[in-house]
């Protein structure tokens, strides 16, 4: 069993917040946006990871 925890789980916390504000935030389904987020939360590093390459990206643009 990987425990991650200090720094490490800091960090992983940030950017589980950073994609599931992203997800929330994009123009996908509403079901497609429920489905991402349970992914990110059960399992937030592989969650994640998936997301980064596969995820519906915030329609927001900053500049």
């Amino acid at each position: 069993m990987l425990e991650i925890s200090g720094i490490g789980g800091l960090i992983i916390l940030v950017l589980d917040i950073w994609a599931l504000v992203s997800i929330i935030g994009s123009s996908t389904s509403t079901g497609k946006k429920v489905l991402w987020c349970l992914l990110v939360l059960i399992l937030p590093v592989v969650g994640f990871l998936i997301w980064l390459i596969a995820g519906p990206r915030s329609t927001a643009r900053h500049a």
